[in-house]
Order: structure tokens, then C-alpha cells, then sequence
């Protein structure tokens, strides 16, 4: 088939809702999209884990201890899934995760952003693992086959790590005052940077029209905030606290929350490396790689024995 021929192929594919597989044609640019977006998707969750393993130790009793380290343990699970998805693009997971250490990668901004109380970890998981979801329901339908497939159960696990966020909010809500206190600190810490995980204004991304056209995204970065913002508003009711944003109100006419505006200087400051946890967030992965090297070593003089040993048989 010509060059022609095999890009008519693939864009019939995604007209036609056919996954892309990995040994199927595909454009460069399309491959590379993906390398990056999943990868930076997987970062995002190994990352995840460091405000969160903060509390371990902290957490208010041995329940809760119990259910943030398995939330941890899905984190792990999921950087996993998706390091995979992008070697089936030809990448190996050892480049993918250099990159990470180097800071070449980039990966969500909200972890560079610190853990202060236990509150935290229930914002955390309403609002950051909330609009996780909302990103990452549309995967399970994105044209790429692998990446579709481990979205199904990462977004199911989310949905659980999301009901575990607001459960902690909703006990400190109806506890004493300075428990109410401290869960309306964590919203009115967590909630704009929560809204900037749906990434820079759609006039102002640079990937997001192609990503749509090739259906790897399905919804744009602004329609995907305006949707979280609409079910945030209606939740933050039962907990009988309020979103620090006193734009936020009900428009008739667009039957839509109206919402102010992002400090967009601070959302490209913190994408940028200058987070209040970026250095120590990089610094915490950079030395638990070193320490984990003799693991792999380990691992890789295991495998090459058992081989010899199969192949002296």
C-alpha cells in the first residue's frame, strides 16, 4: 500500500470507532502523541503516590491507614498498566522513566503541590482523583487500543480512590470545629489547582485539536473543566462547605456553573518546575530509583540464570 493508501486506512479506522493496534499502520505524529501523553499519564500516577505516602504514617486510625496504603498500591498499579501501554508504541519503559528523572517528562502539576493536614488526602481524592476521572472516562473510548483497555480499570479504581476522598471530608464536616475548619482549608487550597489539571484554555493548547481529530481525546480541556466545576458545585452542598471562588453561580441561560477566572501564571509557573514540590517530588523519585537498582539488577542476573539453565536442558 502506498503512503497515501495506509493514512486513508488508519483514518477510517477511527472514523469507523476501529481501535488502533500496535502492530497496525499509524502516522508518526500520532505515535508520538501518544508516547508522550501516556507516558506523562504514567508518570503522573508513580508521582501521585508521594503526597499521599506522606500520610501513611499519620493517618487518623489503623481503617484509614489500611485504605490509603491500597489506594497507593492501585497508584503503583496503574503507572504500571500505562508504562506498558507505551512500550506496545515502541518505547521502552527505561527511556520513558529517564526522561521522568531527567525532568525532559512532564507529569500532573497538581502533585507539586504539598499535603499539609489529613483533610488533604480527602481533597485529594474528591477533587484531584475527581477530575482524574472526568480526563480519563473518555479514554476508555480513545482510539488506541491498549491505552482504551487499561483505562477501563484504572477509571474504575478512581471511582472508588474518588467515594474514599469524600468519605474523609464528610466525617470531618460533621466533626468538631477545628475538623470543619480544616476541611474547609483543604477545598479552598486544592480546588484551583484541581480545576488546572484539565490543562492550559483550549485556546491555548497546542495538542488538543489534533488529539480530537485522531480520537484520542474526546472532549476539550474547557469542556471537561466546565463539567467538573457543574458536579463539584452540587457535592460541595452535602458536605455543608463552600469552593473559595466567589464567581462560582448558576446561569440559567447556559444551564451551566459560571466560574472565575485561573491564575494561568501560576498554572504555566508550576507546569514549568517552579511548583512548591517540584525539586523534592523529582528528588524523592531520582532516590528511590538508585536505591531500587540493586533490585533490577537482581531481577536481570535471575532471568539470564534461569535462561542458561533452559538452555543447558
Amino acid at each position: 500500500m502506498t503512503a497515501q493508501e495506509l493514512e486513508k486506512d488508519f483514518l477510517d479506522k477511527v472514523a469507523d470507532e476501529i481501535k488502533i493496534e500496535p502492530r497496525d499502520w499509524m502516522p508518526e505524529a500520532y505515535r508520538k502523541t501518544l508516547v508522550r501523553q501516556i507516558s506523562q499519564h504514567a508518570h503522573s500516577e508513580v508521582v501521585g503516590m508521594l503526597p499521599e505516602g506522606n500520610w501513611i504514617t499519620r493517618a487518623p486510625s489503623l481503617k484509614r491507614k489500611a485504605i490509603l496504603l491500597a489506594k497507593i498500591q492501585d497508584e503503583a498499579g496503574h503507572g504500571l498498566y500505562l508504562y506498558a501501554a507505551a512500550e506496545t508504541l515502541g518505547v521502552s519503559r527505561e527511556s520513558t522513566i529517564d526522561d521522568l528523572l531527567s525532568g525532559k517528562a512532564k507529569y500532573s502539576s497538581i502533585f507539586n503541590y504539598p499535603t499539609l493536614t489529613w483533610a488533604d488526602i480527602g481533597a485529594i481524592g474528591w477533587l484531584v482523583d475527581g477530575a482524574a476521572i472526568m480526563n480519563q472516562v473518555m479514554l476508555c473510548r480513545t482510539s488506541y487500543g491498549p491505552y482504551a483497555r487499561a483505562m477501563v480499570r484504572i477509571c474504575k479504581e478512581e471511582s472508588f480512590h474518588q467515594r474514599q476522598g469524600f468519605d474523609i471530608l464528610h466525617v470531618l464536616s460533621k466533626g468538631s470545629d477545628a475538623q470543619k475548619a480544616m476541611c474547609q482549608d483543604s477545598i479552598n487550597r486544592w480546588w484551583w489547582p484541581s480545576l488546572m489539571m484539565f490543562g492550559p484554555r483550549d485556546s491555548d493548547s497546542t495538542h488538543s485539536d489534533q488529539s480530537m481529530a485522531w480520537k484520542i481525546k474526546r472532549m476539550s480541556n474547557d469542556e471537561l473543566r466546565q463539567k467538573f466545576v457543574d458536579m463539584i458545585a452540587e457535592q460541595v452542598k452535602v458536605l455543608g462547605m463552600t469552593l473559595p471562588d466567589p464567581d462560582l453561580r448558576w446561569n440559567e441561560e447556559r444551564e451551566h456553573y459560571d466560574f472565575g477566572e485561573i491564575n494561568w501564571e501560576e498554572f504555566w509557573n508550576v507546569v514549568k518546575g517552579n511548583g512548591p514540590c517540584n525539586r523534592e517530588r523529582l528528588e524523592a523519585r531520582r532516590k528511590a530509583h538508585e536505591e531500587g537498582r540493586w533490585v533490577r539488577e537482581a531481577a536481570i542476573a535471575h532471568a539470564a540464570k534461569k535462561n542458561r539453565r533452559k538452555q543447558a536442558a
